[in-house]
């Protein structure tokens, strides 16, 4: 089994007071393995439902939502199941396919005997299937993310030492230089990342053959597997149907992405997007890939200030695969043999910015880069640090950060901002940034201490003797 860091989420959810858990997340990232794996592990009892395979099962859902009489529902159609309280763990696959599941939810909290799990691939999907008129619900559920393996996960399951991620981790917070024979260890695994990405069916067949032109058909089946997907939507009646304009506006913005991203300037351009249809039309599209999670979006900003969000150019993004991997399947079949040598450079950088993007994307952080009016300059990635707007520049090579030296050196009229640099090179200093290298992306960790509020004291207010 791949080791992948929900696991220590799942494994805090089920120690701690909680709520059902909704999993969110594309297709094929692993969502059904690892719960099911978790429940093996640590329940006396695992029931698994599939919601988009099963439909008989949908009936006991409806009616009235009493724990028992779902219980007695499940068990007619899973005869297998055992439902053993406090040590069972109700597995509900793919719950945006039967929406008073989504809604049971609740209630099965309120009753508290049973854990249950949900995933879902299309739960954020916006037209998937009628609105839940039982409702969602809130307060009752609690929901995670689930992405494409990180380069962290990736470097676990390749058996190398914690103490040596400890230790590059511990380089990178220094901002000290990494010892040589591990920089380049380091280096040579990111590069094969790069070539292999996160989904977990490439990983285990390079892990089992080191074959990357296995990978690369693995990849393929899996964009396939995806693709073939799109549109897809439920009907009044629960039955699955296929909106096919949409289908093929998605489609046709996905295949319009090598092309996006090989321009010198990676704005999406719907002219691009070879589909019938205006801008807002193929749009719906574009907002399809984002929403099951194969794409995401990078806004361009009016200026470098923070909150980042407040100056962003709704209508100027860029988009980056999930999973650069997948990209670089899309690419040509030279490239690979490429970015094994150490030449990442060609596609106009995209390589390495998607690695950035998808990075970012991971931890949680929204996607912001800067493109002057006139063209320059033009800084890779913007993101929020402490109350300041940090400025990211990304070189597939040791190139001078042109861009980013500029806003750097003009601090009157762009304003003075943290600069960091990643590049094909180890950690180091310069004018007013630091230089990290480019596997050092895959170390970061979102940070959800700064969200902990401190408790404020109420015990001493009282109300004015005159009110």
């Amino acid at each position: 089994m791949l080791k992948r860091d929900i696991w220590d989420k799942l494994i805090d959810w089920k120690n701690r007071d909680h709520h059902p858990l909704v999993i969110r997340g594309l297709r094929q990232i692993g969502k059904t393995y690892i719960v099911r794996e978790f429940g093996k592990e640590f329940f006396e009892s695992c029931i698994y439902i599939d919601l988009r395979a099963n439909k008989t099962v949908h009936s006991a859902f409806e009616g009235d939502f009493d724990v028992d009489k779902m219980v007695m529902s499940i068990s007619a159609v899973e005869t297998k199941a055992r439902f053993i309280p406090h040590k069972t763990l109700i597995i509900l696959d793919e719950i945006q396919d039967c929406p008073n599941a989504r809604s049971s939810l609740k209630y099965w909290d309120i009753d508290g005997r049973y854990d249950v799990i949900a995933t879902g691939s299309f739960l954020g999907v916006k037209g998937f299937r009628e609105p839940y008129i039982r409702g969602i619900p809130v307060g009752y559920e609690e929901q995670i993310s689930m992405y494409p393996l990180s380069f962290r996960e990736f470097l676990k399951n390749t058996g190398i030492d914690e103490k040596v991620l400890d230790y590059v981790k511990e380089c990178i917070c220094n901002q000290e230089t990494i010892e040589k024979t591990i920089h380049e260890s380091m280096r040579t695994l990111y590069l094969q990342y790069l070539i292999v990405g996160g989904m977990p069916e490439a990983v285990n067949k390079f892990f089992a053959t080191h074959d990357l032109n296995a990978v690369r058909s693995v990849q393929k089946s899996i964009l396939k597997s995806i693709r073939d997907d799109f549109g897809r939507y439920k009907d009044s009646k629960g039955n699955d149907k296929v909106n096919e304009v949409l289908k093929l506006r998605a489609e046709a913005c996905l295949d319009s992405m090598t092309s996006q991203l090989s321009k010198e300037y990676k704005k999406f351009q719907y002219s691009l997007v070879n589909v019938k249809g205006n801008s807002p039309e193929k749009a719906d599209g574009l907002q399809y890939l984002i929403d099951v999670g194969l794409i995401y979006k990078s806004f361009n900003t009016k200026e470098i200030s923070f909150p980042l969000e407040g100056v962003k150019i709704p209508t100027e993004f860029k988009a980056f695969y999930c999973d650069t991997g997948l990209l670089v399947s899309q690419l040509g079949d030279d490239v690979p043999a490429k970015i094994l040598s150490g030449d990442i450079s060609s596609y106009k950088g995209a390589i390495a910015e998607n690695m950035v993007a998808s990075a970012f994307a991971t931890n949680g952080m929204k996607l912001y880069y800067f493109h002057a009016p006139s063209g320059s300059p033009e800084l890779d990635f913007l993101y929020e640090d402490e109350g300041k707007a940090v400025i990211v520049e990304c070189k597939a090579t040791n190139n001078r950060a042109t861009s980013m030296k500029y806003v750097i050196s003009h601090p009157q009229k762009y304003g003075a901002h943290p600069a960091i640099k990643f590049s094909d090179t180890n950690i180091g200093q310069g004018e007013g940034f630091t230089t990290y290298p480019l596997y050092a992306i895959g170390f970061m960790e979102s940070d959800t201490k700064s969200n902990i509020v401190a408790p404020v004291d109420v015990t001493h207010l009282k109300v004015p003797g005159d009110i």
